[in-house]
């Protein structure tokens, strides 16, 4: 089935806050009121996968200057610098029953394109330890264990710095 990547739609919202709780645990989603928050201040950072016309994931972040990920910027949107130095992921989400298809890949490869188009100086990240090998794939390297206490997990400080 083809996928169509492209940016989000400000009225998608409410659906990509659904897909959000559908991929993450409780405390590490994001609300439905933070999804708008974030989609209405940097839309242009919100790439979907559509699939068959129904969207199936999407990626998204906020910029900073900072060469990794505080917790504050998941809270407080005001630390999005539009104009700042690197994008940060928040999320990376597919939909369980569209996992395995290649779509995460995608998004994540259009998210680097679009940090690169943006003149960013890289994309940054945090993960769990299942996850570093797959963005290690795409050229992020793993920094350690991040200063992190989202959702009381524990999170790796990735870099991939262009």
């Amino acid at each position: 089935m083809e996928v169509i990547i492209r940016k989000a739609k400000e009225k998608e919202g409410k659906e990509l806050a659904r897909i959000e709780a559908a991929c993450f645990p409780p405390a590490e989603a994001a609300s439905e009121a933070a999804i708008l928050e974030r989609l209405e201040a940097f839309p242009e950072n919100f790439y979907v996968a559509e699939q068959n016309g129904k969207l199936v994931g999407f990626i998204n972040g906020g910029v900073t200057d900072e060469q990794y990920l505080p917790d504050e910027m998941y809270h407080d949107i005001g630390l999005h610098k539009p104009d700042g130095a690197y994008q940060t992921v928040f999320g990376l989400n597919v939909l369980s029953e569209c996992r395995r298809q290649g779509i995460a890949e995608k998004l994540v490869n259009a998210f680097i394109e679009g940090a690169k188009q943006a003149g960013r100086k890289g994309v940054i990240l945090t993960c769990k330890d299942h996850m570093i090998h797959y963005y290690e794939k795409f050229g992020f390297v793993n920094y350690g264990v991040a200063d992190s206490t989202h959702g009381n997990a524990v999170w790796n400080d990735m870099r991939l710095i262009f």
